[in-house]
């Protein structure tokens, strides 16, 4: 199914169940088969399931994800929670109102930060162009700890995930407080949310109290740091094969009701 058959205004009001899923390790993790059993059960029940993205990639790996075959979602928290957006018709377009104070808290301090870092080891800038972050390949051998309070002092995030990203982000913006704001916005019942991951830039998510399913073959440091987080589900199954693991045993599965 395509996003033109699902109207973005309308669709959540049917939605009992919502997933809103990392994608690299999570949502694109896990076998073949298991892979295509979530999607297949997505697609199955679009009018009742809701699908939001939250993820590190931007709006343009999305978009060309989508169109090779991965399901679309309606919603999109991308750019580690400083993109959001919608979904219509193949476009994914900012929710401007949702991402102004994003905006004013980065001022557009990408240029500033590249070359606050170009002389910092083990860091070496990704190529993608960022809106409102900044964001470096990381090598943990190499790089000097002393500098993240020196990022930092410029009233911004560092952010390091899976041993090989160093992200610089707007002050207190990352995915739960972003995914949070757009259920807000949706008016979406949290309790029918699950959130899922498998690296540490999804800790916030998890952070929120929402139900989460740490899918199998996680990050070491994310399973010890939501080890003891009531809400959050250590998945037996990898990747996709883990969200299904979890739909299942919160019971997000039955949309009867």
């Amino acid at each position: 199914m395509t996003t033109d058959t699902l109207n973005p205004a309308t669709a959540i009001t049917g939605w009992k169940s919502i997933l809103a899923t990392d994608l690299d390790g999570t949502f694109l993790g896990g076998s073949e088969a298991d892979r295509r059993e979530l999607y297949d059960y997505i697609e199955a029940n679009r009018r009742h399931f809701g699908l939001i993205f939250v993820t590190g990639r931007d709006p343009k790996f999305i978009g060309e994800l989508c169109d090779g075959g991965v399901p679309w979602p309606l919603y999109v928290v991308g750019d580690v929670g400083t993109t959001i957006a919608r979904v219509a018709d193949g476009r994914i377009e900012m929710i401007e109102e949702l991402e102004r104070e994003i905006a004013e808290n980065w001022d557009d301090r990408g240029a500033f930060f590249r070359e606050l870092l170009a002389d910092a080891p083990g860091l070496e800038p990704q190529a993608t162009p960022f809106r409102y972050r900044q964001s470096f390949h990381y090598d943990p051998q190499a790089f000097d700890d002393t500098w993240v309070p020196k990022i930092e002092e410029h009233g911004v995030d560092v952010l390091i995930s899976d041993n090989k990203y160093l992200d610089v982000l707007p002050k207190g913006v990352s995915k739960g407080p972003s995914l949070l704001r757009l259920i807000d916005h949706l008016g979406l019942d949290a309790e029918r949310v699950l959130v899922a991951g498998d690296t540490l830039n999804d800790l916030s998510m998890f952070q929120t109290g929402l139900k989460g399913a740490v899918v199998g073959g996680a990050e070491p440091a994310l399973t010890a740091h939501t080890d003891k987080l009531p809400n959050a589900l250590a998945c037996r199954r990898i990747g996709a094969g883990g969200i299904t693991e979890a739909l299942e045993r919160f019971g997000l599965t039955n949309l009867e009701n």
